[in-house]
């Protein structure tokens, strides 16, 4: 495990929406740098730059004209490069977000493809040989695109219609007319490519990755993702070599084949079978004063993968990300600090979104920016202040990238930092806390005590060989109680709420109440 990922603590930037340094309505890379004083001040010591190169943007970002050059309404690839060595000078790090599985349709490398005589990026993407070809039966592929071009073909798309997927080969070759092998020239070109990418911006400063729709890449494959894996294999140990100290995160839901593949970590993510939306976001969720949720579909999945993964990797518990609803649209803000105390006391690396500090509302009813759709609402631009644009930007409001929260009570970070039971000083405090206790952090043992179906509290001890430190969650607006096997004496460490009793070998605890407990070994 590469060692500063043991205590790293992430930040999510969403670049468009975080900080305007030059009024021109949209967050750019100097502003992240003006801003990195106040995400260490939080205590974050990490943080994953969702993506900044070239694009026209029609999927914010992820639709790629140019791995190499960083979008110019960001700024430049100097710029980039400073923040890089500003984050290290600070004792942070920082990922970037890699695209590997798409591009945009208007990249040089899809217009070369696109034309009727072969070319270096003839088999850059995935294309029939034949515009009258569909790829229902293809698993991997979700649309396609038909007469676009003189190239006699269809080409598979990822997600989009403006995505195209590059083509890795595929696993299992149904129609060799047009399907291609993970080791024929065109697949083989396009791993070089990727490799090409990483080690550009590995030398030029960041610190690894963030791996968008990390599964994606080869196609005709079944759940196993075996050539897949193989693929970043090959990465994961050429970067070893190379770049011992880079990390490798993805966004791919399965921990049990994420880190066999060579990534260090990978997410709890809102879609698959990680029952983490059941915590946060669904409506019988976990974190809800009626105390008829459920944590423990989410435990049991969770126990699954840890068993799977064993000491090889982590999984991380994020607060939200630019694809998901805001917290603060399911939670109140007595529940988001008691959903807080559960992220920074769970094992793995934590990601903080933008704005989820300070309760940050979901927008209702924007109009779709740039591919967000309903992901709109929780894009939109950090809160700062209560001066103009809410201290974001000083361009008008109409050239605001997303329209702000026009609430005028909508939340600030200025204000709650000077509030000592604010939301923001609750997150604060919960990462010092984690920070500061070996068995909080990301690579410590964690056991369940009681974790069962709509029931609380939720108990679960984490450890180390230096301490023990119990913590209890009762997010119920009532008195809860459970039987537990041993004491509860110790040094309270946090607290929120009252501090939980024993009576009758029962621990009772209060109401919307959480409680660590330290224990020396």
């Amino acid at each position: 495990m590469t060692d500063w990922l043991k205590k790293a603590i992430f930040y999510e930037i969403y670049p468009q929406s975080f900080y305007d340094s030059n009024g021109d309505g949209i967050g750019d890379i100097p502003g992240i740098s003006e801003k990195l004083a106040y995400i260490r001040e939080l205590g974050c010591n990490a943080v994953w730059i969702n993506p900044c190169f070239e694009s026209p943007f029609a999927d914010a970002g992820y639709d790629i004209t140019n791995y190499y050059q960083v979008a110019p309404r960001y700024g430049t690839n100097e710029d980039l490069r400073k923040l890089f060595r500003k984050v290290h000078e600070m004792n942070m790090h920082v990922l970037l977000d890699l695209v590997p599985g798409h591009t945009s349709v208007r990249h040089p490398w899809f217009l070369e493809s696109m034309k009727a005589e072969k070319n270096m990026y003839t088999d850059r993407y995935v294309w029939t040989d034949s515009c009258m070809k569909q790829m229902e039966t293809v698993r991997g592929i979700a649309g396609t695109l038909r007469g676009i071009s003189q190239r006699d073909g269809t080409c598979g798309v990822n997600c989009f219609s403006t995505q195209p997927a590059l083509n890795y080969g595929f696993a299992r070759v149904d129609d060799p007319s047009w399907q291609q092998p993970v080791d024929a020239p065109g697949p083989q070109a396009t791993k070089a490519e990727l490799k090409r990418i990483m080690k550009f911006w590995l030398n030029m400063g960041c610190d690894g990755f963030r791996v968008d729709m990390a599964g994606s890449l080869v196609k005709n494959e079944d759940d196993g993702k075996t050539e897949t894996v193989k693929i970043w294999q090959e990465i994961r140990h050429e970067m070893d070599a190379e770049f011992p100290e880079a990390v490798l995160v993805s966004e791919w839901g399965k921990p049990e084949v994420a880190v066999r593949a060579g990534f260090h970590m990978d997410f709890f993510l809102h879609f698959g079978t990680t029952h983490y939306m059941d915590l946060f976001r669904n409506g019988e969720r976990f974190f809800s004063a009626d105390g008829n949720g459920n944590a423990a579909d989410f435990i049991a999945t969770y126990e699954q993968n840890a068993d799977a993964i064993g000491t090889d990797g982590l999984m991380c518990l994020p607060s939200g990300n630019h694809d998901m609803i805001r917290l603060a649209r399911t939670l109140d803000t007595v529940q988001m600090k008691l959903a807080f105390a559960f992220i920074y006391s769970f094992p793995g690396a934590p990601f903080l979104y933008y704005g989820d500090e300070i309760g940050m509302r979901y927008v209702e009813g924007l109009t779709s920016v740039e591919g967000g759709y309903e992901r709109t609402g929780s894009r939109s631009p950090m809160q700062w202040d209560k001066s103009t644009n809410a201290g974001f930007s000083s361009a008008p409001p109409d050239k605001l990238y997303i329209a702000l929260d026009p609430d005028s009570s909508r939340p600030d970070a200025a204000t709650q930092m000077e509030q000592h039971d604010s939301l923001y000083t609750t997150v604060k405090t919960l990462i010092a806390v984690r920070q500061k206790h070996s068995a909080l952090q990301n690579c410590a043992g964690i056991r369940f005590l009681f974790a069962e179906k709509k029931s609380c509290p939720l108990v679960y001890e984490r450890y180390d060989e230096n301490e023990k430190i119990l913590v209890i969650l009762n997010p119920s607006g009532k008195v809860q109680s459970c039987p537990i096997p041993e004491s509860i004496a110790g040094e309270i460490i946090y607290r929120y709420g009252e501090k939980p009793v024993v009576e009758n070998n029962r621990v009772l605890t209060a109401p919307c109440s959480a409680c660590f407990i330290r224990r020396i070994c």
